[in-house]
């Protein structure tokens, strides 16, 4: 296929719309069930290179779930605690622990369901039906990976009626080294970033704190790779494999670490006893039982505990989650990862970082206030890398 014609592009307005090769050869994809549009296809090639790169990186089988062109969150075969799976509503699936694949993709869309609702999925290794019947039951656009097993493939292509995005990429396809991009009429050129993020990268670490066991490495790079397909600016905290965090397209440096500390203490509260045990009446559907949950720990639109609310979600009035059981919840974390895709201008970062139970910091360094980071560092026993290499994507 040399080229595929898209409905329109960014926007309905914006007519023509394809994609191409520009030097005329094949597109390195096959399009196997659905019609992608133009943004699903700026999550499929973004999320490819990023399930592709962290599996190089670890050697696990990865996933990560997109949303307009950044990860809500990546994650590697790592099994989950029964804990966790109740959290992410992956408790009821039979031989996930079976399925490294599957155990990545129960991470990767179970740390934000809110932000991943109408996701586009990556799968590093060919999808299996473990996989594919967990993918099938959520709101998602489509996905793509190098293969899919057959019975995979009939289960996926039952989803929406028929008409779910699947696409299929050659895991061979080596991108041209130098790539383009128009804005405006104007043609920007450059080398693409082909940067290796490995444990070398974490070898200078600057506090005093100097050790990093393997699961920080493993979660570092985790981030770091992360980082490096997420909108700048951009703040990524991981722990246990996966992505927990994503603060991406922010101006301002803290209010990155801060979106994606908020996100962090989100997954980790869903953990909570109290969460798990909420009783959502038998009707409410996984999405509504998502936001509702939020809800319940940030205290958003409007309070789910309250008289004349509660009714709507449960079979009884829960008790409230207080902010001093919270905050007693997330003090006793620990061994939290977290990545930054540029310097930290500010001891602040480390700040909010501590909060959530961040042990581990990787940033490129080279602040003029790097020793004012340190320190704060130093403070909490903390272990920082500077790996000297920014990860802008834009």
């Amino acid at each position: 296929m040399k080229e595929f014609e898209l409905k329109y592009g960014c926007n309905p307005n914006q007519k023509p719309a394809k994609i191409f090769m520009h030097d005329g050869s094949d597109l390195p994809i096959e399009i196997l069930c659905g019609r992608p549009g133009y943004i699903n296809f700026l999550d499929a090639f973004n999320s490819w290179q990023l399930v592709k790169e962290l599996k190089a990186a670890l050697g696990l089988p990865a996933a990560t779930s997109f949303k307009h062109v950044s990860p809500t969150s990546a994650a590697v075969g790592v099994k989950l605690s029964d804990t966790l799976k109740k959290a992410v509503f992956e408790d009821d699936i039979e031989g996930l622990d079976d399925s490294p694949l599957a155990c990545a993709y129960a991470r990767a869309r179970g740390t934000d369901r809110m932000c991943s609702f109408g996701d586009w999925v990556a799968l590093s290794e060919v999808c299996d039906v473990t996989t594919a019947k967990m993918i099938k039951r959520e709101v998602s656009d489509g996905v793509i990976a190098p293969g899919y097993e057959p019975e995979a493939l009939e289960i996926l292509k039952s989803k929406r009626g028929g008409k779910y995005n699947i696409v299929k990429i050659d895991p061979d396809y080596v991108p041209a080294e130098t790539e383009h991009k128009q804005v405006f009429g104007i043609t920007f050129e450059q080398g693409r970033n082909n940067f290796r993020i490995d444990r070398e990268l974490l070898s200078n670490v600057v506090t005093k704190n100097r050790e990093l066991p393997e699961s920080a490495v493993r979660d570092l790079i985790i981030s770091l790779i992360t980082l490096k397909y997420t909108q700048s600016n951009s703040v990524c905290y991981a722990v246990d494999g996966q992505a927990i965090g994503v603060g991406a397209g922010q101006q301002s440096r803290i209010h990155c670490t801060r979106l994606a500390g908020t996100k962090a203490d989100t997954w980790f509260l869903r953990q909570h006893e109290k969460v798990l045990a909420l009783p959502f009446r038998e009707d409410i559907g996984r999405p509504d039982r998502d936001n509702v949950i939020d809800g319940y720990i940030n205290k958003n639109e409007e309070d789910v505990c309250a008289d004349g609310v509660w009714q709507r979600w449960f079979t009884r009035r829960p008790e409230p989650f207080t902010p001093e059981e919270m905050r007693a919840y997330l003090d006793t974390l620990d061994g939290v990862s977290l990545g930054s895709d540029a310097f930290f201008p500010f001891f602040d970062n480390i700040e909010r970082a501590h909060k959530s139970g961040v042990k581990y910091v990787a940033e490129p360094g080279g602040s003029i206030r790097d020793d004012l980071v340190i320190e704060c560092c130093d403070k909490y026993g903390m272990a920082m890398a500077f790996t000297g290499m920014r990860l802008f994507h834009h």
